[in-house]
């Protein structure tokens, strides 16, 4: 005795109406949000962040750096940036820094004093300051 195979009947998906929007209009929360977004990011100029690593040797030597140092740090790697440098030494006063100047970020920090060797960097840069 054979039993016959039977299929069952094809589904076919629903279309559901998709609602075209013009891409050029963005509204609501999110056109706040996205003018927000680009209002900051034409007026804040690029900051220098400070890695975890180089945050915890900071730490570690006592040095905290307040706004002036970091527009100073700023100020420097935008130097070093327009002379085509990569990665760099910053000596301020009795701190110096290592930096990714492409990335705009302190790689590590020590005291100047302990400083022996430095390898791997393109450039120095000397900051007065006394902090």
């Amino acid at each position: 005795m054979m039993n016959g195979i039977h299929r069952s009947p094809s589904v076919k998906p629903t279309e559901i109406p998709v609602k075209k929007v013009d891409p050029r209009q963005v509204g609501g929360p999110f056109q706040s949000f996205l003018q927000e977004a680009l209002k900051e990011t034409d007026t804040k100029p690029t900051s220098v962040t400070i890695s975890n690593h180089a945050q915890k040797r900071l730490e570690q030597h006592g040095f905290i750096l307040n706004d002036e140092d970091m527009s100073r740090l700023e100020e420097a790697v935008r130097t070093l940036e327009a002379k085509g440098s990569e990665q760099s030494l910053i000596l301020y006063d009795d701190l110096a820094l290592i930096a990714s100047i492409k990335n705009k970020t302190v790689i590590t920090a020590l005291k100047s004093t302990e400083m022996t060797d430095v390898t791997n960097i393109d450039s120095a840069i000397q900051i007065n300051g006394k902090r």
